[in-house]
Order: C-alpha cells, then structure tokens, then sequence
C-alpha cells in the first residue's frame, strides 16, 4: 500500500507543484501607472484606465518559474501565445476587441513580457508545459487557442505531447514550419517549409541586423500603423526585454519540423493567417493543404500584410478571427 501511494504522489507532485493564480489587480496597478496612447483612434482606448477589465495575473510553473498573463472579457475562452520576444501588452488593442464578448487570455512565455527571466527550460517542449499549466492554473476548459510566429510551435508542440483535448478551434499567424532545412533539401522542399537556411549560423545571419536597416526586424518595426505605434510604445514603456535571455530559446525553435504535426495530428477546426508581404505565404498553403477543411487568410500589403498583421491591424484580424471562431 505504501508504495503505491508513493507511486501516486509521485504523478501528482508536477500537477501540485502549479500554484493557484495570485488575486486579480487591474493592469495600471501593476504596471505601477497609467498609460496615455500617442494616437487617438476612435473606438479604442486613450488610456491604459480605460481598459479596466485588464488584469495582470500570475502562476508557478512545476519546476519553479514565475509566469505573467493578461486577462480581460467574459464569454468564451480565448488564449494567444506571443511569438518570440512578444508579450501581452503588444496585444492590448486586440484584447480591446476581443473582451466586449470573450474571456481572453495572453501568456507572457518564460523569459517574455512581465515573466521570470531564467536559463532553464529554454526549450519549445518545456514552453508547451508551460501552457498545459497555465490552462490548470487559470481554471480554463475548453478554449480557442492562437499562435503567433514561435507560439504557434509552441501550441504544434503542445499538439504533439498532450493532444487536442480541450482545443476547440485553432488559429496560426504566419509561423513557418521549418526554419532551417538541409543541405539535401530541394527548393521545393524548402518553399513548403518555410526554411531560410540551413543550419543555426545562417540562420543567425539572416535576421542579423543591417545598417541600413533592410533586415527582417527593422522592416516590422517600422511604425506604419497607429495601432502598432500605440501597442508597441505601450508595451516598450513597461516591458524591458534582455536579449540574453530571449535567444535562449532560438536554437531549439530553429531546429524543429513540424510537418508530422500538421500532417498527422491537428484534428480541429484550423486557421492560417499571412500576408503578402510575408515569406511565409507558401508554407502556409502547404499547412492548409494537409489540415482538413483548415482556411487560410491572406492580407494585401495595403491591409499590412506582414507577420505582424494582427498588431498593425487588429479592426480586421479579430473581424476575420471571429468570423471563423464563430461559424
């Protein structure tokens, strides 16, 4: 008897090891102030205090980390994993729109936004750990899940380890789904993938930054929509990002396929979002091409088509996204 009960406390020891979320407090309050946006925009908020429903929540993972989230709304369950380097307050005019009729939750990943900085746990598996706690932790049953960029191999990742049990419908914002191939690989190979080298190194260097400012990086940030200008100035205002910590994760996430996983094991309702100004369009036909019945959305250039197309044009995405959520 005693060794099965031994036995027992041992499968239960991760699932007690996750705290109880911390007590809700409105964003303003734990950001430590409000927060006046540079634009104006009709329909959306001033000031951080206007968003009231905003909460910034907070758990214990199993092997010790402190993880942050961003809450607002009632309805419907809807959880968005950022992508690399991203956080919840980038997501603020989306939660804007989303909270008037679901409950949606951002999560800061480790080592992201408003959570713990640590040199463990630095791989996408761990990441999707990381989400099948938050999911006890934050009481959320069944929900729609959105994965921007990494997120999205994050949630390909939790796919892969825990099923989709739980998982009512899901949405991918222009991730690749192979960033580096082989040397073996055919064009045709790498086009489908997504893959922009090789190997770890080239794919250092292909994201590296350029002095004249024609790298990948620069190009997104430029603030060409006033909603990105009033998301991304929020979010640089409080969120203070540590390189160090950030690229922790880069070698793991570009090192992964997951071709099986949207091939064999996504059996939900899918979306894919891109745009035209993105290099990921022909990964992202060949990704709905082997999910049933998956959509795939499109932005034109003049809709800010890029991989940030939810945070420069957040009126539309949740348009799209709803609709598909919906019907």
């Amino acid at each position: 008897m005693r060794s099965k009960l031994l036995a027992l406390a041992a499968l239960m020891a991760p699932l007690l090891a996750v705290t109880a979320p911390a007590h809700a407090e409105p964003a303003a309050k734990v950001l430590g102030s409000d927060y006046t946006f540079p634009v104006a925009i009709a329909g959306m908020p001033a000031k951080l205090s206007d968003f009231a429903d905003l909460q910034v929540k907070n758990f214990t993972t199993s092997d010790g980390v402190k993880l942050a989230y961003w809450e607002a709304g009632k309805g419907p369950a809807i959880v968005i994993i950022p992508g690399w380097s991203s956080n919840g307050a980038e997501y603020v005019n989306v939660m804007w729109l989303l909270a008037k009729s679901h409950r949606v939750l951002v999560l800061d990943p480790r080592n992201q936004g408003l959570s713990q900085k640590v040199d463990f746990g630095t791989r996408i598996a761990r990441y999707a750990a990381d989400l099948h706690e938050f999911q006890q932790a934050a009481g959320i049953g069944e929900a729609d899940y959105i994965g921007h960029s990494m997120g999205a191999t994050v949630i390909w990742s939790y796919i892969d380890l825990y099923g989709s049990k739980g998982l009512r419908k899901l949405v991918f914002i222009d991730e690749a789904l192979a960033l580096t191939g082989g040397a073996d690989w055919t064009e045709e190979q790498r086009r489908d993938a997504g893959a922009i080298a090789d190997n770890f190194d080239q794919f250092k260097a292909a994201l590296a930054p350029k002095p004249d400012g024609s790298d990948l990086f620069s190009r997104l940030m430029r603030m060409d929509s006033p909603y990105f200008r009033n998301s991304q100035t929020f979010a640089n205002n409080f969120i203070k990002n540590d390189m160090a910590y950030l690229g922790l994760v880069m070698r793991d996430h570009a090192h992964n396929d997951w071709r099986d996983v949207i091939t064999y094991k996504i059996d939900r309702p899918t979306a894919f979002f891109t745009g035209e100004l993105s290099a990921n369009v022909p990964s992202q036909h060949w990704a709905q091409a082997h999910i049933k019945g998956a959509r795939l959305y499109v932005y034109a250039k003049g809709d800010y088509g890029d991989h940030l197309l939810a945070y420069k044009n957040p009126v539309k995405f949740v348009a799209d996204l709803t609709d598909f959520l919906d019907h």
